[in-house]
């Protein structure tokens, strides 16, 4: 633990009461969980405070726990050049809620957050620009999201007789997780095969 990142945080927690829901450390690093209306307090806080000045931003990245009723992570990383220390920012959300943007605090972030949004789906208030990033147009889902599916829903091809890209709905050749496992193998037994025939 960091006696200066612990002075730190409970700097922050005396200064904006109610705003830290709570305190944890991991690889040596403090992760400041803050209640989602109060994140931009938090971010200047820490960003203007002289004895932190955590002025740059050098991350934001989302996380999904769908069996929670805020699914989503939404976690910022910090840098103080002047202390040489990083400290995480962490705020939960749900589908629906929006998380105010972090650009008015850090210009940084506008990249960070379009990506959250393409990805998890994640909405941020007073964004400006805040469309997909990663994905292509009209693009359906948001694929870093646990419950989208890992063959996606349309499958992309460029048609050479027509020169144009082509959409079309994902087809699988054999129902989805429903495989034949008893088919013969075809070719020379493999080693192990004596094992599944009961010969020894």
């Amino acid at each position: 633990m960091d006696d200066l990142l612990k002075t730190i945080g409970e700097k922050v927690a005396a200064a904006l009461p109610n705003a830290v829901v709570d305190q944890t450390w991991a690889f040596g690093e403090l992760t400041l969980t803050v209640d989602p209306t109060r994140n931009l307090d938090v971010l200047t806080f820490l960003r203007d405070d002289p004895a932190g000045q955590f002025v740059s931003i050098i991350d934001v990245s989302g996380a999904d726990y769908p069996e929670r009723e805020k699914r989503f992570d939404v976690v910022y990383h910090l840098l103080s050049p002047r202390l040489n220390r990083r400290i995480r920012i962490k705020t939960a959300t749900d589908e629906e809620t929006p998380v105010a943007s972090a650009t008015a605090v850090y210009p940084g972030a506008v990249w960070y957050e379009r990506e959250i949004y393409d990805l998890f789906g994640v909405l941020f208030t007073d964004h400006p620009d805040l469309r997909r990033i990663l994905t292509d147009y009209g693009f359906e889902g948001h694929p870093l999201r646990k419950d989208f599916p890992m063959t996606g829903f349309v499958e992309v091809r460029y048609d050479d007789q027509e020169k144009r890209v082509r959409y079309e709905p994902v087809r699988l050749n054999q129902e989805f997780r429903q495989f034949d496992f008893l088919s013969p193998w075809e070719g020379p037994p493999l080693p192990g095969d004596e094992k599944a025939s009961g010969r020894s």
